[in-house]
């Protein structure tokens, strides 16, 4: 072959031209070569893809060109018969690039699109089919399919859909998830090992997955994290990411290649599942032996019941718990006060859930009963505090991490790192304590000598107190009751009165209630001297008017919180603020409380005296009618007549029981001048009736000096006039019998001072004999100026004396006085008749009487004297 020839062969199947005449010697050489020469050039006529001409295609151009100069004529062709072929060439390859283009670039971001938002997951079933040493093998059920419908985009539908239909199913071999909390330094989460699978993925087509995965937990810090995080509610999102290599082939075992996965996704706080809800529907307290031991414990039983929404099923093996207290401090330790072992949990899908836990105490831990430091509260104290008063108040579990047996050791990693705070039940205590009485009362007022802050400046309550209590039915273990302390406000009329502090020590009967009844304990505790801190005089007012004037009952209403101290076997502690409620029945006193007191003087001494004023002491025995008893430690009370103040009765340290009262000291200072004139003649009129054997009555009242250091409670009872018959003195010789007043009637309550006279008719004289209601002081007579009367009206004689004698004390005959006889009087004959025997005489005399420096005139009307005559 010739130069020119092998020339000819590797001339392309399209040259270029320079010119109009070169067209035709193409078009000849194209006729010639048709049959020899490929559709398509080598690669070394393909144009590069960065757009330069290969040198190698330039030279044959420029050699064809020669040629054709040569005079070899081109041959004709059509020019319709051969350009179709390199045009659909040309298509092709544009379809070919573009698909190539479109495969590598827009359909797999398209059908990726289109799998997220049309993949459907709906889980059947979840169950435990066991424990392992590493985590748990798992059971998921779920079905599976691609719903073309839950895409948006229409374009991406039509790709997703006509690509999964060619597909039909996808096989991924086996695959290791791994799970990643991203907003903690990506803390592994957990690891799920996954078996091959074969899924359809055409739209519409269902697959049931029946997978059995083996499920292993994280770091155990890092469920700790959540978990108090979730517990506190401090997550608000939640960020993971997964990661995975998934290897892919179809259904024809092509394979697809090894692709590396990593999905992010992103949980509201509202999303995540809360804890569910649960109810305490069994607790109950006994006493039972502690195991290996002959002590008794205190055993708790628990039951637990709640619901599982989810379609989830395994049972939880038996565990141990740890139940703790907060400490004193809130985010200090917490004081651990038993174990707890669960029972065998059976988790079902969307049924109740019976959680049974038991546990038993041996006894309180110490720093769980002492006060905590800076104040009076121990741990036990504040937890029960808030739960009785009703604020939400939670015990801390916590799981061991040795739980022995055939558990595995990851799981007692992950519950001794996560604490659950579980709330106690709500209940309410208005009605735990039944009845609050308060019998035996006993009195006392304020201590003069007190300070207003101190509690001995108040009135004290004595009296035994009996309270009724309701026990829980839970609670089935002995409680003796040893101290009761209590501040209890006392209210009359809905109306506070004060405030009641009791503090005092107590015994307990626990009373079955039996079959069907709840169990009660009686406690019981004798108060002494219990300060009545009076806060509203007003009402304290109400209280004695109703007391002293009323014929019903007077209620006191107390509402308190009470700390009782209770032994158990657990130990001795005190369960603080407790409420009670209860009444105090107050016995009405009667109208005639002081007639009925009936006082009578015994022993009366004169004990200070100055011109205008006379100390006296007296021993009283009086009759207390009512069911109270006093003690007064001291107290000053106004004697008043007709509104006028004539002295003042004191007394200090009185002890009034119930029934008779003998030899009570009172003192008593007379002083009417403080009244001025009026006064003076207000107080010598009564002594002169009182002597007189008239019915004389006086009348009490407080002051604010009644009580020094309550000078408030003075003036509260001073609203009221206690008037009361003056006491009967007791004077030798009264139980020779009584005499008569001037009505004629007995007076057993008038003093007789005057126990008979003698009169000698020739000498004229009378002699007088007296007794003396003074057990150590002399009366001093200074002056008497007398008239003798018979039948109360004919005059006998008169008698002046002012030569001053003596009445010492007990009784004692005067000296023998002057009668100046009235002769022409009938009284005179009645006299002589009855010479060597005895005649019944009145008297009016002015006497003055002298004691110490106190010196008084006082008028005298007696009757029915027994008198001798004789000659």
């Amino acid at each position: 072959m010739s130069s020119s020839d092998f020339e000819t062969e590797r001339s392309p199947l399209l040259a270029a031209s320079t010119s109009s005449r070169d067209t035709k010697t193409l078009a000849d050489l194209t006729d010639g070569a048709l049959e020899s020469t490929p559709l398509l050039s080598t690669s070394n006529t393909t144009p590069r893809h960065d757009g330069r001409d290969d040198p190698d295609r330039a030279s044959l151009v420029s050699a064809g060109a020669s040629h054709s100069g040569d005079g070899v004529a081109p041959a004709r062709s059509t020019t319709k018969s051969t350009r179709w072929p390199s045009i659909i060439a040309a298509l092709l390859l544009m379809g070919l690039a573009a698909s190539i283009a479109i495969g590598a670039f827009f359909v797999p971001a398209a059908v990726e699109k289109y799998a997220k938002e049309a993949i459907v997951i709906e889980p059947t079933n979840l169950a435990l089919e066991s424990i392992t040493t590493d985590g748990v093998r798992a059971r998921i059920q779920a079905n599976f399919r691609l719903d073309a419908q839950r895409v948006k985009n229409v374009h991406i539908r039509r790709v997703g859909q006509f690509t999964t239909w060619l597909a039909k199913e996808l096989a991924t071999e086996e695959t290791r998830v791994k799970v990643y909390w991203i907003d903690h330094d990506n803390m592994l989460l957990g690891t799920a090992g996954l078996p091959p699978l074969t899924i359809a993925i055409a739209n519409g087509h269902n697959t049931e997955l029946d997978i059995v995965a083996d499920l292993a937990p994280g770091d155990a810090d890092t469920i700790r994290t959540i978990a108090n995080q979730f517990l506190g509610g401090k997550m608000d999102t939640v960020r993971v990411r997964g990661i995975t290599e998934i290897t892919v082939k179809t259904r024809f075992n092509i394979p697809l290649g090894t692709h590396a996965v990593s999905e992010t996704m992103e949980f509201e706080g509202k999303e995540l599942p809360p804890l569910p809800s649960y109810n305490i529907t069994g607790l109950n307290f006994e006493e039972r032996p502690l195991p290996g031991d002959d002590r008794q414990g205190m055993a708790a039983d628990v039951t637990v019941t709640t619901f599982n929404p989810y379609p989830v099923a395994f049972d939880v093996p038996a565990l141990k718990f740890e139940v703790s207290v907060p400490g004193c401090k809130k985010h200090g330790p917490a004081i651990s006060v038993a174990t707890a072992l669960t029972d065998v949990i059976a988790l079902r899908p969307e049924a109740d859930v019976k959680v049974t836990a038991h546990s038993i105490v041996e006894e309180l831990p110490e720093p769980l009963t002492r006060p905590c430091p800076g104040g009076t509260l121990s741990p036990l104290d504040k937890l029960f505090e808030a739960y009785v008063a009703g604020e939400p108040v939670s015990v801390l579990v916590r799981g061991q991490k040795d739980q022995g047996g055939e558990v595995p050791g990851w799981i007692g990693d992950i519950i001794s790192s996560v604490t659950v705070p579980v709330p106690l039940p709500q209940q309410s205590f208005d009605d735990l304590i039944r009845n609050f009485s308060l019998t035996d009362v006993s009195f006392s007022l304020p201590d003069p000598l007190a300070d207003p802050d101190d509690p001995n400046s108040n009135p004290k309550v004595s009296g035994t107190i009996v309270a009724l209590a309701a026990l829980p039915s839970e609670l089935n273990i002995g409680l003796n009751v040893s101290s009761v302390k209590a501040k209890a406000d006392v209210f009359y009329d809905s109306r506070k009165l004060g405030e009641l502090e009791i503090d005092e020590k107590a015994s307990s009967i626990q009373i079955d209630g039996g079959p069907g009844e709840e169990n009660l304990i009686e406690i019981t505790s004798h108060v002494h001297d219990t300060p009545l801190k009076v806060t509203d005089d007003d009402v304290l007012t109400d209280v004695i008017q109703a007391l002293l004037f009323g014929d019903t009952d007077v209620i006191l209403d107390i509402s308190a919180l009470v700390d009782v101290g209770v032994h158990t076997i657990l130990g001795q502690f005190v369960v603080k603020g407790v409420p009670a409620e209860g009444r105090i029945p107050l016995k009405p006193l009667g109208n005639d409380l002081l007639g009925s007191m009936q006082p009578q003087v015994g022993e009366l001494e004169v004990v200070d005296t100055s011109p205008v004023s006379i100390s006296l002491q007296a021993s009283v025995n009086v009759t207390n009618p009512t069911p109270y008893a006093a003690y007064i430690p001291w107290i000053s009370i106004n004697i008043l007549k007709n509104g006028t103040v004539l002295g003042e009765a004191r007394a200090k340290r009185l002890t009034i029981k119930r029934g008779n009262n003998t030899n009570l000291k009172v003192t008593a200072l007379w002083r009417p001048s403080l009244a001025g004139e009026d006064g003076v003649q207000i107080g010598r009129d009564l002594i002169s009736q009182y002597i007189s054997g008239y019915n004389t009555t006086v009348t009490l009242r407080t002051h604010l000096g009644t009580i020094p250091s309550k000078p408030e409670l003075g003036k509260a009872l001073s609203k009221f006039n206690f008037t009361l018959p003056m006491p009967r003195l007791s004077v030798p010789g009264d139980d020779e019998g009584g005499r008569h007043d001037g009505d004629g009637s007995t007076n057993d309550t008038a003093p007789h001072f005057i126990r008979g006279a003698t009169f000698h008719i020739f000498s004229s004289q009378a002699t007088f004999t007296l007794a003396s209601p003074f057990s150590r002081n002399t009366i001093y007579i200074e002056h008497i100026n007398a008239t003798a009367l018979y039948n109360h009206t004919e005059e006998i004689g008169r008698i002046k004396y002012d030569s001053p004698f003596g009445c010492p004390p007990g009784v004692s005959t005067t000296p023998r006085l002057p009668v100046d006889w009235s002769l022409d009087s009938v009284g005179r004959d009645k006299v002589k008749e009855a010479l060597g025997g005895r005649l019944k005489l009145d008297a009016k005399a002015t006497v003055s009487v002298r004691i110490g420096s106190w010196t008084e005139t006082l008028w005298y009307v007696g009757r029915g004297i027994g008198a001798s005559v004789r000659l």
